[in-house]
């Protein structure tokens, strides 16, 4: 990814988390708005990058939104063949989905994202990932037991 790029969309990510700290509305929508036209300017270009489609949909309110955002970041993520991208965004989409009451979909966004992570350092995702994924299958196991 290009350095320019990725220092522009981490600075808008802090911008982000600071306008959610100070619940500040204004300067939320504004780096919302910055990012999201970062997003489109570079959408389908050499510049192109999952992590600011992942940053956008990390930060979008509306959880449908947020989850087609994850699905574009997931499409890009393939294409660069990053498992890194694929393991995190598939997670953040399972949670979405969990938090939607989607437990099957989220099941499915789950074990693309444990396949990926077969092959990342960060072995707290991978945790995560394997936990969680465990844990709506054995609620699965017993719901069909009952």
């Amino acid at each position: 990814m290009n350095t320019k790029i990725y220092t522009h969309v981490h600075s808008l990510a802090e911008e982000l988390m600071v306008a959610v700290q100070k619940k500040d509305q204004v300067r939320f929508d504004k780096s919302y708005q910055e990012l999201k036209q970062v997003c489109d300017d570079n959408d389908n270009t050499d510049k192109d990058h999952p992590v600011q489609w992942e940053t956008l949909a990390d930060f979008t309110d509306d959880l449908e939104l947020a989850i087609t955002i994850y699905d574009k970041a997931l499409t890009k993520a393939q294409e660069i063949n990053s498992k890194d991208f694929l393991s995190s965004i598939a997670y953040s989409t399972a949670l979405l989905k969990l938090e939607l009451g989607e437990k099957d979909s989220a099941i499915e966004y789950l074990e693309k994202a444990k396949v990926s992570s077969n092959k990342i350092v960060d072995k707290e995702l991978k945790a995560e990932i394997h936990d969680l994924l465990m844990d709506l299958k054995d609620q699965e196991t017993v719901n069909e037991s009952e």
